[in-house]
């Protein structure tokens, strides 16, 4: 299972699972993860600590060369 928000592998028996109204399920790995995304609203590309920014960043050094 990964994290909803970083992208982490949670290693089975850890971390959260918060399910929408809609049926929608995230996973957690922690709390940090957890507030960026549900209580601030934040996306994970923007962010250097996440898969998706990292990848993003990748992405941009690419297209400067």
């Amino acid at each position: 299972m990964k994290c909803s928000f970083c992208g982490k592998n949670i290693v089975p028996g850890t971390g959260k699972i918060f399910v929408k109204k809609t049926g929608k399920k995230y996973f957690f790995c922690s709390g940090k993860c957890e507030k960026n995304l549900l209580k601030l609203g934040r996306t994970p590309a923007k962010f250097k600590w996440t898969n998706a920014g990292m990848k993003e960043k990748t992405a941009e050094k690419k297209g400067a060369e």
